[in-house]
């Protein structure tokens, strides 16, 4: 998923999002930990990096509403 597509999604979808990605990334793992190869190896490393993608943008955003508080204030 792109940054693009994920700045436009809500909040609330973003946090159901990332905790599906989080449940596949678990699979993936504990196939790779029996021995059992992945059915796609890329898809755990584009999955790691969308989890990473989303946690910055989570992160930015509560840092711009930390700003905009204390701006106020």
């Amino acid at each position: 998923m792109k940054i693009k597509e994920l700045k436009q999604i809500k909040a609330s979808e973003i946090e159901t999002k990332l905790n599906d990605l989080k449940r596949e990334l678990m699979k993936y793992n504990s196939q790779i930990s029996t021995g059992t190869p992945p059915e796609n190896p890329g898809k755990v490393r584009a999955i790691k990096k969308t989890i990473a993608q989303i946690n910055t943008l989570l992160s930015k955003k509560q840092e711009q509403e930390v700003k905009t508080k204390s701006a106020r204030n």
